[in-house]
């Protein structure tokens, strides 16, 4: 008669499903489109699962359901608070059992409790080199104060705006005669590049949230996360 180990060397596991994100949404999509392009190639190392936008009319539901992931709405004028409309959309996030949840664009401030509940499985993506530039108009404000240097960051969504753990960063030159709408196109560029990056890393288990911060295989990241410069982004981009 074989002890117990024999029976659990003999033992062999159901293979494990793809790993699930769930998409939030206010906008048109782009991060969301560059993330669905990854899943096409089989590169994101899993699936989106669905979409859900708190605007009926946000162009990235299109997206979404031209690449057959579920749309949802949740209009979050049909809440009384913020509270009550967290509380609907943590049910309907759960209905889809996601690994990850994704902000790409959700223009809503969450809850404590909303956070608390994903803590450690959220990401978010910021047009800045965070902790610089917190909140709106990051790139104005970063061409009033003359920087030669700006970008993106993703990092884990934590109580603080905008506060979280940093991931990775990609950085860009501030060019001579720069305007707010030709920056943003250049740091939109590097989103859509590090945030498949990072999600990866997530779903194939690399990135982790820890106390205090984020480890990337095992290895505690610095507080800017990988930091991409704009040389390594550009030649990524194919940018001139």
């Amino acid at each position: 008669m074989s002890d117990a180990s024999d029976t659990l060397n003999d033992f062999t596991s159901e293979p494990v499903g793809a790993r699930r994100v769930v998409v939030l949404i206010s906008g048109s999509g782009s991060n969301l489109q560059a993330l669905i392009d990854e899943q096409t190639h089989d590169r994101l190392g899993g699936e989106i699962v669905a979409v859900i936008s708190n605007e009926p009319d946000a162009y990235g539901l299109v997206r979404a359901r031209e690449a057959g992931i579920d749309a949802v709405v949740l209009p979050h004028r049909e809440y009384e608070s913020r509270d009550a409309y967290d509380g609907a959309l943590i049910k309907v996030i759960e209905r889809h059992e996601p690994d990850l949840i994704v902000l790409a664009g959700f223009m809503r401030i969450l809850t404590p409790r909303f956070v608390q509940r994903f803590l450690g499985r959220m990401l978010n993506i910021h047009p800045s080199l965070l902790p610089a530039y917190q909140g709106l108009d990051t790139h104005a404000r970063a061409l009033a104060d003359g920087v030669a240097e700006h970008g993106c960051s993703v990092h884990f969504v934590t109580e603080e705006l905008d506060g979280g753990p940093v991931v990775i960063q990609a950085a860009v030159d501030v060019a001579e005669g720069e305007t707010e709408a030709s920056l943003k196109e250049k740091v939109h560029a590097r989103e859509h590049l590090i945030y498949a990056i990072a999600v990866k890393w997530f779903l194939e288990g690399r990135l982790q949230f820890v106390p205090g911060g984020a480890t990337l295989d095992g290895t505690p990241l610095p507080p800017q996360g990988v930091r991409l410069s704009h040389a390594d982004a550009a030649e990524e981009l194919d940018e001139e």
